[in-house]
């Protein structure tokens, strides 16, 4: 199994004036590691989880771009990107010049999202959610023909391209890889129809969903081997590495399930402390 974070909170010490710093000593000690990818969740306001509106959120591109900067092999991806956030041509922009700069490492995690209050509080559009998925799948079919170099005009429900070009092509090939955030049945048709990957959560329907993920790539005619199996959970262990033995009993379990990378949400005040302790012990155990 592969092990992969994401960053989902940004008390930390020092507040705004080491943030900075501090994503560059995740990056680096992630690397380092051995951890195969690092995300950063795609919000401008922070989510309930980790206290709100009111606590800190760092625009994930920007972050993604600093991370980069700092790595030489993890994968990097927003987890996952809101589809309702950016035309598409913008987003299949964002993650070619983020392929490019780090040398073909950049993933797409898109979604629908699903943060009303933060949409609504920023002007934000945040259409319902039959539309949000019907924009989801023409923001695919645009990203695709972008990256494959098919500039014929785009006339879509929701989205018009007069010419779709997008140059410099990414690094990455066939295209950037695209991950699809959601464990519902219309998220994993079009996982099975455009993903490369599917992120769900661990939950107890987990065996479910990857069963109707596998019937849903008969119907389509993919390879359900092909496509990466990913889960996102918080990652709970202390600094003095209490927690990593049944961390990595969990991530056992996880890969004996069918999970191929386990994404986890890494939290406290001393974040590079905690990625360290969990590169150290955990990631050799499941991955030697």
């Amino acid at each position: 199994m592969k092990v992969g974070l994401e960053l989902g909170e940004f008390v930390w010490d020092g507040g705004p004036a080491a943030m900075g710093r501090t994503v560059a000593e995740i990056a680096t000690v992630a690397d380092d590691a051995g951890y195969d990818l690092i995300g950063v969740g795609d919000h401008v306001w922070q989510g309930p989880h980790a206290g709100g509106p009111g606590m800190p959120q760092l625009e994930c591109f920007t972050t993604l771009g600093v991370i980069a900067a700092h790595t030489r092999r993890c994968r990097l991806a927003p987890v996952v990107a809101g589809v309702h956030f950016r035309a598409p041509a913008l987003l299949a922009k964002t993650v070619t010049t983020l392929d490019v700069l780090s040398g073909g490492r950049a993933v797409l995690g898109i979604g629908t999202g699903w943060d009303a209050d933060e949409a609504a509080g920023m002007g934000i559009d945040f259409p319902p959610t039959a539309q949000r998925f019907a924009m989801l799948e023409e923001a695919l079919q645009i990203c695709l023909r972008l990256w494959h170099g098919d500039e014929r005009p785009f006339d879509g429900e929701h989205y018009r391209l007069a010419r779709p070009l997008a140059e410099p092509k990414s690094l990455s090939r066939p295209h950037p890889p695209i991950m699809l955030g959601g464990g519902g049945r219309k998220t994993l048709r079009l996982v099975a129809r455009y993903g490369d990957a599917c992120n769900v959560y661990p939950g107890p329907d987990l065996a479910e969903k990857l069963d109707l993920l596998r019937e849903l790539c008969d119907q389509e005619g993919r390879d359900y081997d092909a496509i990466e199996k990913t889960c996102i959970f918080p990652f709970t262990v202390a600094e003095d590495g209490a927690g990593a033995s049944e961390l990595t009993d969990e991530l056992h379990r996880l890969s004996a399930a069918g999970i191929d990378t386990a994404i986890g949400i890494v939290s406290g005040s001393n974040p590079v402390r905690q990625v360290s302790v969990i590169g150290d012990k955990v990631i050799p155990a499941v991955t030697g």
